[in-house]
């Protein structure tokens, strides 16, 4: 562990703080409260990604307090919801955000949950110098080419970092699981026409025809305008051995495969990204499954931009189900990550001198030390930010649905792992259970 600060837990310290203690239940702080950030669509349909994910930021929060706290400060959680009608929204989130940046107690923000959400908050947040970690956005321009148009303020000062593996790597393995795993040689695309959608679906394209496939259709929906995929798919009927869905189940996902079932379509397999792999068991109000329908959702294929075989998992999901009453979703272990990093952040801040009474110096130094290309032990392992804003971890982890799970309502099972970052074919490339 290289931790700069002794307190400040690192993974195995954080873990083995019992769960059961409940949240800001210690005694107050002699120094007073710091504010953390929640930025996650939280209602309607987005729950099924939105709660978990909070969840893991909120047990990171709970379990700092009865270590202890930081640096004598406890921790709050400050949480806004950007989802509007149900379906995340990119003004909601760039207005959370502003309200955010306006609270003095904020010293950094976990969040947001959608890219297409994240390219309206960055500008918001970089302009403040408001250190922000996204545990799931995977648009390759948030931190790659193009990401400069999100920092017009202060382009030299980057601000946003994530945990999650990018989709120039997502999407190539959404591909391989097509051609590859499945065999499959003709691909039917449908993207939801957002960023992240059509991002996700242009890369597993690409490499589906690398691998040799054929794209016999490619069209993008607004799920806003047309939620019958009906159409489009009898269009193309006896041209496709596999459908790929760029989105998630809100913007579409979940009725794409409802339309599959009921044009006799489910020996057809569906394959997409974390947009749809929410890991949710069927019944979970706004879960792919139940958007689907249970006997629709056999067949399904998903990935999620972060590793699966995290060191501690019984530890990690023992915790998680003893505070909330339900397991980790998708994304709780890397938003408890990217809490564990601005917490580890504002400590090396606040031991560097740092007054938080004085915010903008607070965010500043914080923001800096989320870039100091330390290593970190986290719940994901150790990893560190690269000056991109980038993990040095490029797991991608494979899903597939089974509707035997949870006493028929249906569930999804793990698969195996992909260490992009290694060479196709090595031995640290893949892990399967």
């Amino acid at each position: 562990m290289k931790l700069r600060n002794l307190g400040v837990l690192g993974a195995a310290g954080l873990l083995a703080v019992t769960a059961a203690v409940p949240a800001f239940a210690q005694s107050p702080a002699a120094k007073g409260t710091l504010g953390l950030g929640i930025e996650l669509p939280l209602s309607g349909g987005e729950v099924a990604n939105g709660v978990p994910t909070k969840n893991g930021v909120l047990l990171a929060i709970q379990q700092q307090n009865a270590a202890g706290g930081v640096q004598g400060y406890q921790l709050v959680d400050v949480t806004k919801d950007d989802a509007v009608n149900g379906a995340h929204d990119p003004n909601q989130g760039a207005s959370n955000v502003t309200s955010l940046v306006a609270d003095p107690s904020v010293f950094g923000v976990v969040g947001p949950f959608n890219s297409s959400v994240a390219r309206a908050e960055i500008p918001v947040s970089n302009a403040a110098g408001l250190a922000q970690c996204s545990p799931a956005n995977t648009g390759v321009d948030l931190t790659k080419a193009g990401s400069e148009a999100y920092r017009p303020e202060k382009p030299d000062a980057r601000n946003y970092f994530r945990v999650a593996t990018s989709d120039d790597f997502q999407g190539p393995a959404g591909a391989a699981i097509a051609a590859t795993t499945l065999g499959k040689t003709k691909a039917f695309v449908v993207d939801d026409t957002e960023a992240f959608g059509k991002g996700v679906a242009d890369t597993f394209s690409t490499k589906f025809a690398e691998l040799g496939g054929t794209i016999v259709d490619r069209q993008g929906n607004d799920y806003k305008v047309n939620q019958d995929f009906k159409s489009m798919l009898t269009a193309q009927q006896g041209n496709f051995d596999v459908v790929y869905f760029g989105g998630t189940q809100v913007t579409g996902g979940g009725d794409l495969r409802k339309a599959m079932g009921q044009l006799g379509m489910l020996d057809i397999p569906l394959v997409g990204p974390d947009g749809i792999t929410d890991l949710q068991p069927g019944g979970s109000e706004g879960a792919f499954i139940t958007l689907a329908g249970v006997e629709n959702s056999g067949n399904v294929y998903g990935t999620v931009a972060g590793i699966h075989d995290i060191p501690n998992p019984d530890a990690f999901a023992t915790a998680y189900t003893a505070a909330f009453g339900d397991p980790p979703g998708a994304y709780s272990a890397l938003a408890y990550a990217c809490a564990q990093l601005l917490i580890r952040a504002l400590d090396t801040a606040i031991a560097g001198g740092a007054d938080p009474t004085n915010i903008d110096a607070l965010r500043e130094a914080t923001r800096a030390a989320v870039f100091d290309g330390s290593s970190v032990d986290t719940v994901l392992g150790t990893l560190s930010i690269d000056p991109n804003g980038d993990t040095t971890q490029k797991w991608i982890s494979v899903y597939a649905t089974d509707t035997t799970l949870n006493d028929g309502k249906g569930g999804w099972k793990y698969l195996s792992q992909v260490n992009m970052a290694e060479p196709a074919g090595s031995p640290a490339a893949s892990t399967a259970p």
